[in-house]
Order: C-alpha cells, then sequence, then structure tokens
C-alpha cells in the first residue's frame, strides 16, 4: 500500500465533487423518499395479508 499515492488520489477526487444544486438534491431526496415508501408499503401489505390468512401469526 502506497500512502502518498493514495492521499493524492483521494484529494483529486475530493477537488472534483461538488456540492449538489438544490433542484439536484431535492429531486434525490424525493425518489428516495418514495423509495422508501414503496418498501414499507409492500411490508405492509405482505404483514396485512399473512395476518388475515389463517394460521397466521
Amino acid at each position: 500500500m502506497n500512502t502518498p499515492t493514495d492521499l493524492s488520489s483521494y484529494i483529486r477526487v475530493l477537488k472534483l465533487a461538488s456540492t449538489p444544486a438544490w433542484e439536484e438534491f431535492s429531486q434525490v431526496a424525493k425518489i428516495a423518499g418514495l423509495g422508501i415508501m414503496l418498501v414499507g408499503f409492500i411490508g405492509f401489505v405482505i404483514f396485512a395479508f399473512m395476518t388475515f390468512v389463517p394460521g397466521g401469526p
């Protein structure tokens, strides 16, 4: 492991990185939120189905 080379590549990546604009951040947050809600809804549907099926918990 060559530490100076690794450090320089990390610094180069940090220099290229930029803070996203508010519109981009907002869009990513909305999509991530919708994904979380979709997974939660699917889990709720499975829970509800398993509760009403005979032999469920």
